[in-house]
């Protein structure tokens, strides 16, 4: 049954990849879970024994805890499963720590990363006492923005798509004392490695700096682990159009997965992220989503694809620039206008503005342009379907919150349209060819977390609207995030002692 299940996701994800739909792909084929006895007839089929909970601090990481099969009741799943939420990152204080987790049972699936056989599912968090939703569980405020989305009568559904870039080392080590600090990366087709001697002789095949898009093997040598990461991704329900090495050196990567609705593809990109890591810890190697884990070549991005749409028709089509309606040219507007704020949240990491610097592909110009990808918005131009037609938004990536990120997108977009701003004058030129006189005329990203914090600060209205963020967790998220600068400051980098110890 799974290789059937694997099988048909295959044969979808190359349709979609064909057609270049960006409405919502037809997932038919998938199991389909609306009740306990449907998931656990599925368990039941696959031996699976234990219960997975799972759910996202508002950092972004993965969170879970687990319970034998027998657990997942109807009465469970009204009541939810208790924890402590004063333990979890910008959740609850001590003396309020009592959580529920109330699974969320069409998003079962089956984790294979276990001996055990395992049902997993993605659980909304709630609070005992009012019996509401949590306020400051991510997947609440990306629940709120789909809300507020209907009911601003300007769409029905946000579909997203992300292409989230990582690195598969071979080997990581770092360390951070009082009397030291290091940091050390390997991966066996890295330019460094073009004169290491290694067991068995070296072969040579390389990847040099910045030559990494499309290689084929043997310098790609990842191809059988992406390849492995695509099924498991399959398996897990998670339609996927195309893999492939990234341009950078050692072992940069690339998988899409196909469009979705932004609370499932916030879903999915946990997921996708969670599946990657183990995937390659089978094989031995190391996933990565830092934004910048290498010196002197590209970084990692996740450039977000998105529209709107209404009662199942594209908002985003129309004969204005590169076919775009006047409503998605107010939407990058909006995107435009609010791209500082929008860095804290989509570039949430001091490590996020390494990357956003010139010369690398990164996206640090905040204008719009068709194909043009060293603009911060791309109209991608493959193909003239209605249906194809969206924006891609480059200077995201990978570290950020899905839940969080795709939801403030979202939100200035509308705000856009709302407001009907101009997104200004597309261009089509290289920016990165331009002379200063001219670049210095173009917004430009923030130089750093301090600064994308402050204009979150600034400008936070947008975000705040029918309370998708409350003021409350977004001056709890700038706070949490200038604690981690500060921490950062105090430490002495290997660099610094490059630099200046002899002076």
């Amino acid at each position: 049954m799974t290789s059937l299940l694997v099988e048909e996701t295959r044969k979808k994800a190359v349709e979609l990849e064909l057609q270049h739909d960006f409405s919502s792909p037809d997932l038919d084929f998938l199991p389909k879970f609306s009740s306990v006895a449907d998931v656990l007839d599925f368990a039941e089929k696959h031996g699976a024994t234990m219960l997975d909970l799972t759910f996202t601090d508002v950092p972004g990481t993965l969170q879970h805890t687990s319970c034998p099969l027998h657990e997942l009741t109807d009465e469970n799943i009204g009541h939810g499963f208790g924890f402590d939420g004063s333990s979890i990152r910008g959740f609850q204080e001590i003396q309020e720590s009592d959580m529920l987790l109330i699974p969320d049972i069409t998003s079962a699936f089956l984790d294979v990363f276990s001996a055990e056989p395992t049902i997993s599912v993605i659980c909304d968090v709630k609070d005992p006492v009012t019996g509401k939703l949590y306020g400051n569980s991510p997947r609440t405020i990306a629940r709120r923005s789909v809300e507020a989305l209907r009911k601003s009568g300007i769409a029905d559904t946000a579909n997203f798509g992300p292409e989230a870039e990582f690195f598969i080392f071979d080997s990581v080590r770092y360390d951070q004392t009082a009397a030291g600090a290091h940091y050390s990366l390997d991966s066996e087709e890295a330019v460094w490695n073009t004169g290491k001697e290694e067991e068995g002789g070296n072969l040579g095949y390389k990847i040099r700096n910045k030559e990494g898009y499309f290689p084929g093997p043997p310098m790609d040598k990842h191809q059988s682990v992406r390849s492995a990461m695509v099924r498991e991704l399959e398996r897990a329900g998670i339609a996927i159009e195309s893999a492939h090495h990234e341009v950078a050196t050692a072992g940069q990567a690339e998988i899409d997965m196909a469009f979705r609705d932004l609370l499932t593809m916030a879903d999915s990109l946990m997921r996708y992220k969670y599946i990657l890591r183990n995937v390659a810890h089978r094989h031995g190697k190391s996933v990565t989503f830092m934004p910048k884990p290498i010196y002197n070549d590209n970084g990692s991005g996740m450039h977000m694809h998105q529209s709107l749409w209404k009662e199942g028709k594209t908002l985003f089509a129309g004969d204005a620039y590169s076919g775009l309606s006047k409503m998605a040219l107010h939407y990058i507007g909006g995107i435009i206008a609010h791209a500082p704020a929008l860095c804290a949240l989509c570039n949430p990491t001091t490590n996020s503005y390494k990357r956003l610097i010139p010369g690398f592909e990164a996206p640090v110009n905040f204008i719009y342009s068709a194909r043009n990808r060293s603009a911060a918005i791309r109209i991608p131009m493959y193909h003239s379907s209605p249906k194809a037609k969206r924006i891609e938004v480059r200077f995201p990536d990978p570290t950020c919150n899905p839940y969080l990120s795709f939801a403030a997108m979202m939100l200035a977009g509308i705000d856009g349209i709302r407001r009907r701003m101009d997104p200004g004058e597309a261009t089509d030129q290289n920016l990165y060819a331009l002379p200063e006189e001219q670049l210095a005329k173009i917004p430009h990203a923030p130089k750093s977390l301090e600064e994308s914090l402050s204009a979150l600060e600034r400008d936070c209205d947008f975000l705040t609207v029918d309370n998708v963020f409350s003021r409350a967790f977004l001056q709890a998220y700038v706070g949490a995030k200038r604690a981690e600068i500060a921490e950062g400051n105090k430490c002495p980098t290997p660099w610094e002692f490059y630099r200046y110890y002899d002076m």
